[in-house]
């Protein structure tokens, strides 16, 4: 594998976009430099690709990833990540808000905090935050797990649906229809299981596991007065 470096700059995207494409066809790993934050990077990546951001990007990188491995060495935007069907982002820095959305399947590792509703309307996969969760993570997840290693912030786990949130650390507040329960020992080691091949399994972690309260599931008129509350 060959490593193609790419100079971002301010290029259109749709060009850069072009440029990795091609070298990740022709089996090549991209290093992408002077990226200037710009938006957009690495988008729809297929399996086996191979990108390398130095620096930090926009909103958007790595969306609609197919099976690729996007490293990140700074900070993200928002979005990172969006509706990935497979494969693994590392985000050495911050994730701005909605890291994961709608995300299928594969795994995000945030080594910072991540911003405010991470993990929204995710339907698989699992990320992973070394730091802090921001406002709202876990909104309306339908599956998949959030994993937070330093906490969370305020309305944690609002109106999940089949989705889990796990947190070792303080919880600000919890969001509406959340049921905090105690992990049995194999849930337990299905986290260690994600979190082992990144290096951050520890068996003495105090875990809160977080579902739904299933009150939101169905909507009943004579209960309008839950809804009103997201």
């Amino acid at each position: 594998m060959t490593d193609v470096v790419i100079d971002v700059g301010k290029r259109s995207i749709r060009t850069v976009n072009e440029e990795i494409q091609a070298a990740v066809a022709n089996g090549d790993k991209v290093i992408l430099r002077n990226t200037l934050s710009r938006h957009n990077l690495g988008i729809g990546l297929p399996d086996g690709a191979r990108m390398h951001v130095e620096g930090s990007t926009g909103y958007y990188c790595g969306g609609l990833n197919n099976g690729a491995r996007v490293t990140i060495e700074r900070n993200a935007g928002w979005g990172v990540g969006e509706a990935m069907a497979s494969g693994h982002i590392t985000v050495d820095g911050y994730a701005g808000m909605s890291c994961g959305a709608a995300m299928l399947g594969g795994t995000i590792h945030v080594k910072g905090d991540s911003g405010p509703r991470c993990g929204v309307a995710m339907k698989g996969g699992n990320i992973v935050v070394e730091g802090k969760i921001g406002y709202q993570s876990g909104f309306m997840a339908h599956a998949g797990k959030i994993i937070a290693l330093g906490g969370a912030g305020e309305s944690c786990a609002d109106a999940l649906w089949q989705g889990e949130v796990w947190v070792a650390g303080d919880i600000e507040s919890l969001g509406v229809d959340v049921n905090v329960v105690e992990p049995t020992a194999e849930e337990v080691a299905e986290v260690d299981a994600i979190l082992s091949p990144l290096g951050l399994q520890d068996s003495s972690r105090n875990w809160r596991k977080m579902i739904s309260g299933q009150r939101l599931w169905y909507f009943e008129s004579r209960d309008a007065n839950a809804w009103l509350m997201i």
